[in-house]
């Protein structure tokens, strides 16, 4: 078909939600044939939690959260949840990206074909947000097969792991696209190993000094813990819109540096 021009027209553009979609079925396509190294991120977190939730938990009567005495492993899986979430969002939104950024150019040649970079953007975010989901949503369940869940406010905490999910990919890609080499993803190791230990997960905020424990309460991780843990054992107040809303302002602005990113770096 031509123009009355003579010249053939360009492909239509896509939907957002059509885009997403091709962008997640791709990577779905390439990780399953890779399924094995898919279960990394959940073992990890998993295995802290046989080793120091149950493991260290024999050594501990109870521990207290929100003024109510909690056995150790009840402390510990929540936090694990969040870790979860946050170890498969990180995942996909720094090594996979940089290397089709960097090495494999995938986007310059998604950029050949109606996607845009704000495709790219949330179609990669959306793939670190599912990974991170089923991750948790895996986790979830092993919770609940070993007792640690006893409120009804719990099946709010997946929607949480999403959140979590959704503002770490975002923030992690955004950082990704000003990486120049793999030395530099020593960065992010250094980043998120603190993140992981001292996030109120193996124990509780107030063992800190004050500095410390101010540092802290502005870490994403620390909100996404927290959020979890209030959701898992039901002691939700009107506090916990703080961490929803942390996260979430997190996200977008990290969507929109990508946005901007792919732009300056993909674009002529």
């Amino acid at each position: 078909m031509t123009t009355r021009g003579g010249a053939r027209p360009g492909p239509a553009p896509l939907g957002a939600v059509q885009a997403v979609g091709l962008l997640v079925l791709r990577n779905y396509l390439t990780y399953k044939k890779a399924w094995k190294l898919y279960l990394t991120g959940f073992l990890e977190p998993f295995l802290y939690l046989l080793s120091i939730g149950i493991g260290v938990g024999q050594l501990i009567d109870t521990f207290e959260f929100n003024g109510e005495p909690i056995p150790y492993a009840e402390f510990v899986a929540p936090a694990m949840l969040a870790a979860s979430a946050m170890n498969g969002a990180l995942m996909d939104s720094t090594f996979n990206v940089f290397f089709k950024l960097r090495y494999q150019k995938l986007y310059d040649q998604m950029l050949a074909t109606p996607l845009t970079t704000a495709d790219v953007a949330r179609g990669e975010i959306a793939w670190g947000q599912l990974r991170g989901a089923s991750y948790s949503a895996a986790f979830l369940l092993v919770m609940a097969g070993m007792g640690l869940v006893h409120s009804w406010w719990a099946l709010l905490a997946l929607p949480a792991a999403l959140l979590i999910g959704f503002a770490f990919s975002a923030v992690c890609m955004a950082f990704t696209t000003y990486l120049t080499s793999w030395q530099d993803f020593e960065k992010i190791t250094l980043v998120q190993l603190p993140l992981f230990l001292f996030s109120a997960t193996f124990f509780p905020i107030t063992a800190l000094d004050p500095w410390a424990r101010w540092l802290v309460e502005v870490t994403p991780l620390y909100r996404g813990v927290v959020l979890c843990r209030e959701l898992v054992t039901g002691s939700v107040t009107s506090a916990s819109a703080i961490s929803v809303v942390y996260l979430l302002v997190m996200g977008v602005a990290g969507l929109l540096v990508v946005r901007r990113r792919l732009d300056r770096l993909l674009l002529p």
